[in-house]
């Protein structure tokens, strides 16, 4: 049977990353393997996004992920999902707005998981595996709060024209996130939407998530999203999370 040449080539690269034992540019991989830098390019988003390889911090070099860190990363992720579901479709419930769980990744938001049994005819679309920057969102916003992260590393693009692109304004943003104890995401990822999140702590006050749920602006008005706010931060706080 013949080998599919695609695969070939990302596990020669993959071992080729591991066999270096140490940071690797794209370059010399496609200097050592005569790779055109377009075909790497797409070998290399391949290999990042299924997690077998990643970026050295601060830099542009690549090192292999240890496989049995990939498994209990994907384990991990997988016992959180699942420990957090119920807590979901309470979410929905009192809200009746699409609720979601995402975490940090690779300073961006990781959509894990989003419940929507509502009735509508148009609902939210899926977002499971979607990634978005985290000062974009309110998930994203509700983790930068809480949790101990280098906001200086964060690209502040904007994406509508409400987005926060200067450093000032979002720490003042979570300043405001930390007081209130929730985030809103007032249109700053996507121009007819809101958002509104809150914390997830686990059973040892550790941040391990954030939760929250999205609408259209005409029903998620400002002075909604805040009410939505303080139902979320009650439900969350009575759900013991052990992960």
């Amino acid at each position: 049977m013949p080998s599919i040449k695609s695969l070939s080539k990302g596990l020669q690269v993959y071992k080729t990353i591991v066999a270096y034992d140490k940071p690797i540019y794209a370059k010399q991989l496609c200097e050592k393997l005569n790779i055109e830098k377009s075909t790497m390019s797409r070998l290399l988003k391949t290999l990042l996004d299924e997690g077998f390889i990643s970026y050295l911090e601060n830099s542009h070099t690549l090192i292999a992920t240890p496989i049995h860190a990939k498994a209990e990363k994907k384990t991990k992720i997988e016992l959180i999902v699942q420990k957090t579901t119920t807590l979901l479709n309470e979410i929905h419930t009192q809200t009746n707005e699409c609720a979601y769980l995402g975490i940090f990744d690779n300073y961006k938001v990781l959509y894990l998981n989003q419940v929507d049994n509502s009735n509508r005819i148009i609902k939210t679309r899926n977002n499971i595996g979607l990634q978005a920057p985290l000062h974009t969102n309110a998930l994203g916003k509700s983790i930068l709060a809480f949790g101990n992260y280098d906001i200086e590393k964060i690209k502040l693009n904007p994406y509508t024209a409400n987005t926060i692109t200067d450093i000032k304004k979002l720490k003042k943003s979570l300043n405001e996130v930390r007081e209130n104890g929730y985030a809103i995401d007032d249109k700053e990822y996507q121009d007819a939407m809101r958002c509104v999140a809150v914390p997830l702590f686990n059973h040892e006050n550790i941040l391990i998530a954030s939760v929250g749920i999205s609408g259209t602006k005409e029903r998620l008005t400002l002075e909604k999203s805040k009410e939505f706010g303080k139902i979320l931060s009650d439900i969350v706080n009575g759900y013991t999370i052990v992960v």
